[in-house]
């Protein structure tokens, strides 16, 4: 999911401010700041909203668009069987808490009854007012588990049942495609893979922060082969982690740890460039701190995984992310043929890292387009999100993202 940041560290000392005053008109503030229903957008564009729109779709395939990364998200209070760590839900862990408060509004959940149902809801609304729908990747989230097969609830902070995913991309299987969740340290790993194989699906998403899956284990080798054998891709978080708890296994988010599946054959396709956060240079033996989008870099560079490692761009235009990496990614084009687009929705919908003043500022988008993204977002993040990113260019060369990059690859079918 979303990155770690300094603004999201400090807005949580805001928490005490809004729980005592009461304000919670604040969590919509932060996150989801809509002024209008998504069916709305088209009787409210202006001319350069319309342009930007028209310019973002007019080199698309419509039956190639694909966003890899879409969350589904409630409160387990449906047959679905999502499980939310209730330390998510107590004020005596305020900082959880307050995340977890923002991402609901952003995520248009009014009513905790019927949570699962109002997310839904809310998603398909904003993909049915898209003026291409393409396909989205819904995302599974497995358990924490430890390397001895047994279930970690105390560090799972959100469970999303594969089950679940499954039957909501059977009912709209024009816009969803399912991305399973599989721990490697389940007991039943390798039946699972084989299982969900049966089933037509081949995407595996994994946040191994959360999941206490540190990638370069010797143990995993099975379950890497077994991916192999299946033709099976993995969308894994890299980098720094802070919409869920971590702790001690944030380090398991370093890129160097995925150079095992990578020399196995695994395609790899790393979320957000690894563009957020530092971890240890495991590969130089004073092994110090760097940036991990530094050390994703690296492993771009290395030829030996040309066809094999990929990167994912959501996120790299919040606010915590985009300086550096973001005119990196514009520049490479060399690299464009590896990057896939994910909303990582519904980080999109959240106001408190959509921060488009801070990227005029730096040259990426004109105060006009500004001013016209900003329209788009109040109606429909997720259009917001695919606009924005086909808009961006770099600040001194004028690159931009191809429309490849929003397209579904042929080296991934």
């Amino acid at each position: 999911m979303g990155s770690k940041s300094t603004t999201l560290l400090l807005i949580g000392f805001l928490h005490i401010f809004i729980v005592t005053s009461s304000c919670s008109h604040l969590y919509s503030s932060l996150g989801g700041n809509f002024s209008g229903d998504p069916g709305e957008l088209n009787s409210n564009l202006t001319s350069m909203a319309k342009r930007l729109i028209n310019q973002a779709y007019a080199d698309i395939d419509p039956s190639r668009l694909i966003d890899f990364h879409t969350h589904i998200l409630g409160m387990g209070n449906s047959p679905s069987g999502i499980w939310i760590n209730p330390a998510m839900q107590s004020l005596g862990n305020p900082l959880r808490y307050f995340r977890f408060q923002i991402f609901k509004n952003a995520a248009g959940i009014e009513n905790i009854e019927s949570a699962d149902q109002n997310y839904l809801k809310r998603l398909l609304k904003l993909i049915d007012n898209l003026p291409y729908q393409g396909k989205f990747m819904i995302l599974g989230l497995d358990k924490h588990y430890r390397p001895d097969g047994k279930e970690d609830p105390e560090w799972t902070d959100l469970y999303i049942p594969n089950e679940y995913i499954a039957n909501i991309a059977k009912q709209h299987p024009e816009k969803f495609i399912p991305m399973i969740s599989v721990n490697p340290h389940r007991r039943d790993a390798i039946d699972k893979l084989e299982y969900w194989r049966k089933q037509g699906i081949r995407f595996i998403k994994w946040l191994p922060n959360a999941m206490g899956i540190d990638p370069s284990d010797p143990k995993l080798e099975s379950y890497y082969l077994k991916m192999k054998e299946l033709g099976m891709i993995l969308l894994v978080h890299v980098g720094d982690e802070g919409s869920v708890h971590t702790g001690p296994f944030e380090k398991f988010g370093n890129p160097l740890l995925l150079r095992r599946p990578l020399d196995m054959g695994v395609k790899v396709i790393m979320a957000h460039c690894a563009s957020d956060g530092t971890n240890k240079d495991l590969d130089a033996s004073s092994q110090n701190e760097i940036s991990n989008f530094d050390l994703f870099v690296r492993m771009m560079n290395e030829p030996r995984y040309e066809g094999l490692l990929f990167g994912e761009i959501s996120g790299l235009t919040q606010i915590n992310r985009f300086d550096g990496p973001l005119q990196t990614l514009l520049k490479k084009q060399e690299w464009h043929h590896r990057l896939v687009n994910g909303s990582d929705y519904p980080l999109p919908a959240l106001n408190i890292v959509v921060w488009t003043g801070s990227l005029e500022r730096a040259g990426f988008i004109t105060g006009d387009e500004m001013e016209a993204l900003d329209l788009i977002y109040k109606y429909n993040p997720i259009l917001f999100d695919f606009v924005l990113k086909r808009t961006v260019r770099h600040p001194e060369t004028g690159e931009r993202f191809p429309s490849s990059v929003f397209m579904f690859p042929k080296v991934l079918k």
